[in-house]
This record gives C-alpha cells, structure tokens and sequence, in this order.
C-alpha cells in the first residue's frame, strides 16, 4: 500500500516563477515518489520527431499508425528512455499501474503493438525523464516551484499539449496565469 505522504499518481505543475527551462510552464505525471526521490515524465513538451520515425529508427512496422502522433520530451535525464503513457493494460512488459486506467510501459513490445494497430487508442509516447533526488522535490515544493493535483486522464488524452498547464492547474480551482511567483512565508 502506497504511503499517503507522498505524491504518487499526481500532475505536478510548474508556478509561474520558476525559471528552470527544462521545467517553465510544465506539467509531470509523477509516476514514483518515495523517500528515496521521485521520477516523472514532463507531458506537455512535444518534440519535433513523429512517432513513424521513431519506430522506423528502431525498425518497427508502423503500417497501422493513422494520424503519425508527436514524440513528447519526458524530461531532461536519460532522454533515450522511452515510456509509453497510456490507457488499458494490455499485457506488454514492463508496465507500470500509475492510476485507475493509466499505465505507463517502458518495454518496446507495447510501441511494436502501437505500429501495428494492436496498441492502446490512447496514448503518449515520451523520451526522457525527470527525476528528484532524496529530499528534492519537497524543497522545491516548499520553495513554491510546484502545484500538485491528482492525475486526470482529460488533462493528458483531450486536451492540445498547449493547454494542459493551465488545464492541470485549473483541476485545483485556479486560474495559474494569476498566481504570484513569489512564495510568502510567515
């Protein structure tokens, strides 16, 4: 049973004020957060690359892939890592339960799946990711760098990757275009 304490199966979204560029105006599916750190995967960068040419650099058929999605950038570490977010559980290795019916797969047999037509219909594919030593993200937190919310499957399936910050942020209530950047603490 996972720890109340910590943030699994959460959106963390950027405040206006920090200025990491690898970070600003993001928003990251944290998928592990324990006292040993944290690790999450950025969900509103694309990149330049479709996914047909990513499964064509890995020579992976792609005949069934209809409207050639984009490749978003996961986060700054290991940016050869791919992870495949994505709805339905499917049986393919390497898959981890975020939330509900949100999964994400690590292991190549799920993009194979995907280029054939025998994927899930809803996905992200992402390179990279982001991770939080011991003890980071919770001074990051408290240095008012982060929002967090629970996860919403919307937020990541239906709504354009330009919208989701301000998307995930309005799952707690607020307008985030409004929030000072500035922390004030008593």
């Amino acid at each position: 049973m996972a720890d109340d304490s910590y943030l699994n199966n959460q959106f963390l979204v950027a405040m206006p004020g920090l200025e990491d560029e690898n970070f600003r105006h993001s928003v990251t599916l944290l998928c592990e957060h324990s006292e040993k750190g944290a690790l999450g995967l950025v969900v509103n960068r694309p990149t330049d690359l479709h996914l047909s040419e990513m499964l064509d650099q890995m020579g992976l058929v792609h005949d069934a892939i209809a409207d050639d999605p984009i490749v978003f950038w996961g986060g700054p570490v290991q940016p050869e890592r791919g992870f495949v977010v994505h709805r339905a559980p499917g049986g393919w290795d390497s898959t981890l339960q975020v939330d509900g019916d949100l999964y994400i797969t690590t292991s190549r047999d799920v993009l194979g799946a995907i280029g054939r037509g025998e994927g899930p219909n809803q996905y992200l594919v992402l390179l990279g990711y982001a991770g939080w030593s011991e003890g980071q993200l919770e001074d990051e937190i408290l240095s008012n760098a982060w929002l967090n919310t629970p996860v919403d499957s919307r937020v990541l399936f239906g709504t354009p990757p330009s919208d989701r910050w301000t998307a995930a942020a309005r799952l707690l209530g607020v307008d985030i275009t409004h929030l000072a950047s500035q922390a004030g603490h008593a």
